[in-house]
């Protein structure tokens, strides 16, 4: 590998994460700016449209997306990466951004290594190494600044954003987890493709999106257009592209740039208010983040070993 390709590596999965982050402060100004545009409503136009052109993109590129289905067992693994893994990390997300802000939402869902960690721990009886029980401490009191601002008797932001929050972080691990087996067979672009489909389509049966009186203007259509192309699609091909040049676990450290853009953006444009609590505690999730990816051999090695016992 030269040193060209690992700095273009780099490039897209820094400029990835930012993508991810500034879709959420767009999700943020389309709540703000129309009360009618809920999180299940916005989840469902973003996983259906994007699904769908990854899906288009995949037949371009001479895969065969309609190969998933053909076995019952990666159907299972394709529908239950839809429901248990696009739905939380997706739906989930939004609800904490509406409730809260980008920022917060954002680097609460961060945590999800962290999920993963515990996951190996408990499940797979795979002990933390020094670094990440390190990070794992650094994580708590990273958490508790920003749901305490120090103050131990009470929170300082809603248990709705905590719940929701949690529950994108819980995402973050099983939209891992799950589809890890089908990936060296059918490719990233089919398999992400059928799970945002699946997951849209899914959650149409219990609130259709047509059904939902939205009016979308200009502003609108573009902050829209922003979170399925720029938000999404893109950001997911530069990542995959990204894959290719540089490490996973140097891609993991790139992910930091997605809370950061997310805090910067939202405090830049629409002029958030976070507190010193806030900014600690966020940069001391993302440290420990970090401290788990330098030592994400191990991880790397489960998630290998994984893929080759369930095929």
């Amino acid at each position: 590998m030269t040193q060209q390709h690992r700095l273009r590596g780099i490039f897209l999965a820094s400029v990835a994460a930012m993508l991810w982050g500034i879709s959420g402060v767009a999700a943020s100004s389309l709540f703000t700016l129309n009360s009618r545009v809920t999180a299940l409503w916005l989840s469902e136009i973003r996983m259906i449209s994007a699904g769908l052109i990854l899906l288009i993109i995949a037949r371009i590129v001479g895969a065969q997306p309609l190969k998933i289905w053909r076995q019952k067992s990666t159907a299972i693994r394709i529908v239950s990466y839809g429901l248990l893994g696009m739905i939380p990390v997706q739906l989930c997300y939004f609800e904490a951004v509406k409730y809260g802000n980008a920022p917060i939402a954002t680097i609460i869902q961060f945590l999800g290594p962290f999920i993963i960690s515990l996951y190996f721990l408990f499940f797979k009886r795979i002990t933390p190494t020094r670094p990440e029980a390190v990070g794992m401490i650094m994580a708590f009191f990273g958490t508790l600044l920003i749901v305490t601002h120090g103050h131990l008797n009470s929170l300082a932001i809603s248990p709705v954003v905590l719940f929701w929050g949690g529950l994108s972080a819980i995402g973050v691990a099983t939209n891992t987890l799950i589809p890890r087996p089908l990936l060296p067979k059918f490719g990233a672009l089919s398999v992400t493709g059928w799970g945002l489909l699946v997951a849209g389509i899914f959650l149409n049966i219990f609130g259709p999106f047509w059904q939902v009186a939205v009016h979308v203007d200009g502003p609108a259509i573009g902050l829209l257009m922003y979170i399925i192309i720029f938000g999404t699609v893109i950001p997911f091909l530069m990542f995959a592209h990204a894959l290719a040049d540089i490490l996973p676990t140097t891609a993991s450290l790139l992910d930091a740039f997605e809370p950061l853009a997310a805090t910067v953006f939202s405090v830049t444009f629409l002029n958030v208010q976070l507190t010193s609590y806030d900014f600690f505690g966020g940069a001391l999730i993302i440290l420990a983040v970090m401290a788990l990816s330098l030592n994400g051999h191990k991880m790397l090695h489960f998630l290998r070993h994984l893929g080759m016992s369930e095929n």
